[in-house]
């Protein structure tokens, strides 16, 4: 605890003393399979347009969805408003400050609730995350798979025990952050850990040995063709597409283009369906397949709502797009069609300009950097 009070991140959404469960709920959920830096900005844009929960449960999911845009794993927006919109109607805008209350709403699980009950309620519960497993585990030396559920359970009991009474909420965060800045995975800073004359692990030699992690998960790679569909415009026949910019992660290819989009142009879009992976969230057309199979298969989907697609380029740009369960290797051909009059509602032609009001999937996100604005 004293080396936390020194050495304590400094962090947009911690305040002194006891904090609102609401900011410390939002804060939870952002980090969730986030890195901090990226939470950091999201978080303060979050609280300017929803500071607290009445705001967030009365607002429209399509303005939840725009502010979330970009932190992935979109359901965890998704729950988290209908997890507000509850507490506003059955606990009269407070959250619940009991272990049974507060993990009956939708998105909050064992640790998010500990997190909540300590930090803002002050209660003796507690928080374990990948970095506090980590830090008991090398401690204790630890030897067995830090994934199972026993070890889990175990080590959960070890910091139950140890608990401050009088700080639980500093103490759980206290544990984070010696995970997340000194007993770092792979080559732990011991020559600065407060806890290195106790830890077994380094007593032995064995920090780096320690956690052991076993998983056999293998994550597939999917094959996805995705179609830049637009209009002719004003007869233009140069492509609208570019380079992403660096830094991108994604691979370049040469293409032509020009340097301001026909205002003209319209897009086509769909709308993912309300539930699912990426629920709810706009697209440019796409399928699962290679290329070369993809190219018909998108071809033959949009005959079926009246698209006829006149030209198709070949592939001028390839997205590699991880998921936590699968991996989408995206190919990007542009397309050409006529503007069709009438569309299923979940499918919709925009302008360039239109497109910003529109709340992108992750992926296709980053095909939008691709169109010339």
């Amino acid at each position: 605890m004293a080396w936390y009070d020194t050495h304590k991140r400094d962090l947009p959404w911690r305040s002194e003393g006891r904090r609102d469960p609401y900011k410390v709920w939002v804060s939870e959920i952002m980090l969730q399979q986030t890195r901090v830096e990226a939470v950091k900005s999201y978080y303060t844009n979050w609280m300017e347009h929803f500071p607290d929960i009445p705001t967030l449960a009365s607002a429209k999911e399509e303005d939840v969805m725009r502010q979330w845009q970009g932190l992935g794993y979109y359901s965890r927006a998704r729950n988290l408003h209908t997890a507000v919109r509850e507490v506003m109607e059955t606990y009269g805008g407070k959250v619940p400050d009991t272990r049974e209350g507060i993990c009956k709403l939708k998105g909050i699980g064992e640790y998010t609730a500990g997190a909540i009950l300590s930090m803002a309620y002050g209660k003796r519960e507690t928080a374990v995350d990948g970095n506090v497993l980590r830090v008991f585990a090398r401690i204790y030396k630890i030897e067995d798979n830090i994934l199972s559920a026993k070890v889990k359970k175990e080590i959960t009991a070890l910091v139950e025990a140890r608990q401050d009474a009088l700080r639980p909420g500093d103490f759980n965060e206290a544990l984070m952050d010696l995970g997340a800045t000194v007993c770092i995975p792979g080559q732990p800073r011991c020559e600065v850990c407060p806890l290195a004359d106790v830890c077994q692990s380094k007593r032995e030699g064995k920090e780096m040995e320690i956690p052991l992690r076993i998983t056999n998960k293998e994550v597939p790679v999917e094959p996805v063709t995705v179609f830049v569909v637009r209009t002719h415009g004003n007869g233009s026949t140069v492509s609208v597409l570019r380079k992403l910019s660096e830094p991108t992660g994604v691979r370049q290819w040469p293409m032509a283009g020009q340097d301001t989009a026909d205002p003209s142009i319209c897009y086509l879009l769909h709308r993912r369906p309300a539930k699912g992976l990426l629920a709810g969230m706009w697209e440019f057309p796409n399928c699962v397949g290679e290329a070369g199979s993809g190219k018909a298969a998108l071809k033959g989907m949009l005959a079926e709502i009246g698209v006829e697609i006149k030209k198709v380029s070949r592939p001028v740009q390839q997205i590699k797009h991880v998921f936590s369960h699968k991996i989408w290797q995206m190919v990007v051909c542009e397309a050409v069609a006529e503007e069709t009059d009438e569309l299923p509602s979940e499918w919709r032609w925009v302008t360039a300009e239109e497109i910003a009001d529109y709340n992108l999937a992750g992926p296709h996100n980053k095909i939008l950097g691709m169109i010339h604005q």
